[in-house]
């Protein structure tokens, strides 16, 4: 059990990504119902971007904390631990998701930071006190 390589992580994103624009749309179908088919203009509606985010907040922290693992992540055979090797709690999973927004800010710094860090490590993954971990496929 290792730290998992900036690669792994982007390839469990792009995963995740595509089951979040699902989760997206499928959210997005009453609120096109509610407007008889017309277009959801997000500027001007506070809170279908308030579900939206809710939704996104609720697949990550979700995941982490009943598993460790969103379905990208069980993909790539990534899971995210705290500092003793566990699932990570409500609390910190909360933080690594607000963290990895901050990651994304500067250009994606923060998932970069990863190559210096000594300890393979990002700024969420050290904000948060968690870390992803790959579990390689067992020998047999």
């Amino acid at each position: 059990m290792k730290n998992t390589s900036l690669l792994r992580r982007i390839s469990a994103m792009l995963y995740d990504g595509l089951l979040i624009l699902a989760l997206m749309f499928l959210t997005t179908l009453p609120f096109i119902a509610a407007r008889s088919g017309g277009p959801v203009e997000t500027n001007d509606n506070l809170l279908y971007q308030v579900i939206l985010a809710v939704v996104v907040f609720s697949f990550f922290v979700g995941f982490w904390t009943r598993s460790g693992r969103t379905l990208g992540m069980q993909s790539w055979r990534l899971q995210l631990v705290d500092s003793d090797g566990g699932r990570p709690s409500f609390g910190a999973a909360t933080i690594r998701f607000f963290a990895a927004l901050l990651s994304w800010l500067p250009l994606g710094l923060g998932f970069l930071w990863q190559l210096w860090d000594g300890d393979q490590l990002t700024w969420h993954d050290r904000i948060s006190k968690t870390h992803i971990v790959h579990y390689p496929q067992d020998a047999s």
